[in-house]
Formats: C-alpha cells, structure tokens, sequence
C-alpha cells in the first residue's frame, strides 16, 4: 500500500489520478490533498478518500473548508495546512511514498524540490522542475535517490519505449504535437486570429493558457526542454513531428531504424496509471482502443515560420538553463496579456524572441539554487511588462 500525496487535486491531473486510485483501493492511500482555492471540489474529493491532511492557498481557504465540515459533522476533520510551507511539508512527510506533482507553474516548483531531497517516488507534471530548473533539480534527485516517473503523455510514452539497457543505442526521440487550430491557417492570417480561436483545440478541451500554448507550440518546445533533462540526450537527437490524429504520442528510433511507438487514447489516465504502478501495469479505466477503427496515421515537420515559439524554445535549450527559464516566464506573461486581448497573437512569439535576445546581453549563469531560479523568472517577467507596454 503506498501512501500518495496529489498537489494540485482539482486540476485535471489530480482528477485523473483519483480516477485511477479510486479502481485500485488496495494499492494506494491518499494522504493527502492539495488545492490553492478550489475548497469546494477539495471537500468533495476528501469525502470521498478520506486524507490524512488537505493544503489549502489562505487561511480563507482554510474557513472555508471547516465551514464544510460543520456541514458533515460524522467526517474527521484532517488536518489543514496552508501555503508553500504545508505542500513543501506533504511532499516531504516520512509517511508519503509518493508524491504526485501538478501543480501548474512556478508556484509547484518548491515543494516538487521537497519531494526530491526526501527522496520520494515522484510522478512528474509540473513543467517548470525541468524548464525552469533542470540540472538543479536533477542533482537534487540524483543525491537523495529519488525516482522520477513523467506523467505528460508525451514524455510517459517514451519512457515506456525506451529500454535504459540501450540508451547508448538511441538515435532519436521524436515528439508528436496536433498541429492545434491554426496548423492550416495561413501565415499571413495569424494577426488577426482571437482568443476564442486560439482555444479551439480540434481534438480535445484544456484551460485556456495551455491551449494558447499548443496552438503557437510553445507548449511542445516546453516538452522539448523536458525531454532533454528527463532522458539525457542532446538537443539535436529530439524531433517534432505534426500527428492530427494524436493517436501516437510519441516514439523512440534506435541505431538499428528500428521505431517504438507508444499508442492508444488521448486519456491521462493511462500515462498516470503507468506512473503509479511502475514496474508494474495496472488498469487505467479507459477502454480497449479499437485498432479496426483507425483509417489514417499522418506525419509532418513543423512549419517554424508559423510556429516560431517551437524554435526558439530550442534555441533556449541550447543557450542554457536560465534561458529556458527565460521562455517559460516571458511566454507565460505574454499568453496572459494576448489572452486579456492587450496583444495581438503575433506579439506573442515576436515578445519571447525579445527577451531571449535581451537576456543573451546579460549573459544569464545557470542556477546554483532555487532562488536563483526565482530570480531569472521575476526579471524576465518585469522585462516582459515593459516589452509589452513599448508594443502596445
């Protein structure tokens, strides 16, 4: 029975990962539950899994929840933490095996690095640990002996393709991305497309930020930066390719031509299920994929001129880490202000490549600590502010 600690319960990770441990009750405990202001989903999964301790964003948050409870007086009450000290405090409890991190942004990044120095089993969706932080976090898993299991489809479907008996062997790790809605919009149209268009995604729903980014493929550079620090390889040995169909979610080319590909459902139950279980496979709770049924499997190279922000998240990779920081900071700013409509969707990609260029001049170091970290990103997000205002 492992004890298992979900920060960040109402997203649709935390959801997804419930679903799965709610079919395997004589496998995994809930621990504990975190929410920064959603008490009112976090009530509700706490009446059913029963944790040992809920972590909230305020103490508003915490009245809250006890208002709840007086509303269900058989329940036991948890207890109730608050703020980054309570998940850096759940993420490192001796009684946690562990730790499920997805938490969006920076705001998981302190307690995932508690999970790591008390060395817990950690399963990985939090992007910026490895965008923001990449070899810091990684010599921070290395020294406590912690295990690092992703859980974004993309990286969970290499790591099931790649045997670490050949990584010597590999040749390349390919990425697949939809191509989101504007894979076949012409360049020139680009300017004048909304934030309504933007999160039209023609294969599934998400919140609106990680929708923008899939249409400019931000969010596939982000996934490149990923795979670099996850899987040890160089940068020229990860590709992208354009799959609409989202049935293959990625593949592993070996020396010899040979090419594993991990297929099935776009559910996050599945890489979930995976992650949890490893070595070992449980259900998922998602259904056989009907292999009859699939008529076309198409591929293609990006286009970088219509989506730039792809390319240069590779040339952040291959300027160092606190440039990688640089572009998760600087596009998160900017998504935010094209999607209050400040911008236009060009600026988006045209902003990154400002601040990437004006942060080459101050010659970043890599990070020694996470202050660091925290440092590089609220510089570039002032930067980012006065980019905007000069573009306006």
């Amino acid at each position: 029975m492992e004890n298992v600690v979900i920060l960040g319960a109402t997203g649709s990770i935390g959801k997804n990962t419930l679903n799965v441990i709610a079919s395997h009750p004589d496998k995994f405990k809930v621990y504990a539950l975190t929410a920064h202001r959603n008490t009112k989903m976090l009530f509700e999964q706490a009446k059913v899994f029963l944790p040992n301790v809920l972590v909230v964003g305020s103490k508003d948050a915490v009245q809250e929840l006890n208002t709840y409870y007086e509303s269900c007086p058989e329940l036991t009450v948890p207890k109730i933490l608050v703020g980054q000290e309570g998940l850096c405090e759940v993420a490192q409890d001796s009684a946690v095996d562990t730790v499920v991190a997805a938490i969006v942004g920076i705001a998981g990044l302190s307690s995932v690095f508690s999970a790591a120095k008390a060395g817990k089993k950690i399963l990985l969706a939090n992007k910026e640990s490895l965008v923001a932080a990449g070899d810091l976090f990684l010599k921070t898993v290395q020294a406590s002996g912690a295990t690092l299991l992703p859980v974004d489809s993309e990286h969970n479907a290499i790591f099931q393709c790649l045997n670490q008996n050949q990584a010597k062997m590999l040749r390349r790790l390919i990425l697949t991305a939809s191509g989101g809605p504007f894979l076949n919009t012409p360049l020139a149209e680009l300017a004048q497309v909304t934030p309504e268009q933007a999160c039209k995604h023609p294969n599934w729903s998400m919140g609106r930020k990680i929708s923008v980014d899939s249409a400019t493929m931000a969010n596939k550079g982000l996934e490149v930066i990923e795979a670099y620090y996850l899987f040890g390889v160089q940068r020229e040995q990860i590709e992208v390719l354009i799959h609409p169909q989202s049935v293959v979610h990625s593949m592993v080319e070996y020396a010899d031509g040979s090419i594993l590909a991990q297929m099935g459902y776009a559910d996050m139950r599945i890489p979930i299920s995976y992650a949890l279980a490893y070595p070992d496979r449980i259900s998922s709770n998602v259904p056989t994929f009907n292999l009859s049924q699939l008529t076309e499997l198409r591929f293609s190279l990006p286009d970088y001129d219509k989506f730039t922000c792809l390319k240069l998240a590779y040339d952040a990779l291959s300027l160092g880490s606190a440039y990688c920081n640089a572009f998760n900071a600087a596009n998160e700013m900017l998504v935010n202000t094209f999607l209050n409509k400040e911008i236009s969707y060009p600026r988006i990609a045209q902003g990154i490549e400002a601040i990437l260029n004006d942060m080459v001049a101050e010659n970043l170091p890599a990070p020694q600590s996470l202050d660091d970290v925290y440092d590089t990103d609220l510089m570039v997000r002032e930067k980012t502010i006065l980019w905007i205002r000069n573009a306006q």
